[in-house]
């Protein structure tokens, strides 16, 4: 399957496309740099995962993928106690963070068990 026909894919890159455009001009470059590398992380993994032969391989990549995505749910949060992230925004990427990683669960789940050499 194409990862571009995903919905997860979709909704992860335009997260991380939101992430960068809100942190364009932020100037503290450390927190900037984990928050945007970590929501890249989540599309790209998909994307890497979905081109890989086997299911084993796929699954691994979607793994990462929603580990990343947890780290990214934890930086939002950090963000909005530091005041970084206005709370309405945050509360919307907590919640797209969230819908995601669920998304990438049901993607794990339809994986095959096993796919013959």
């Amino acid at each position: 399957m194409d990862f571009e026909k995903l919905d997860v894919w979709k909704r992860s890159a335009r997260l991380s496309a939101d992430l960068y455009l809100h942190f364009a001009d932020s100037r503290d470059f450390g927190f900037k740099d984990q928050i945007t590398r970590s929501g890249l992380s989540v599309p790209s993994n998909i994307a890497e995962g979905m081109a890989r032969p086997t299911a084993n391989d796929r699954i691994r990549f979607l793994y990462i993928a929603k580990g990343s995505c947890a780290e990214l749910r934890t930086q939002v949060y950090i963000g909005m106690e530091i005041g970084y992230i206005e709370r309405e925004k945050g509360q919307l990427w907590v919640a797209e963070t969230k819908e995601i990683a669920a998304m990438l669960t049901g993607l794990i789940r339809k994986q095959p068990a096993f796919e013959p050499g």
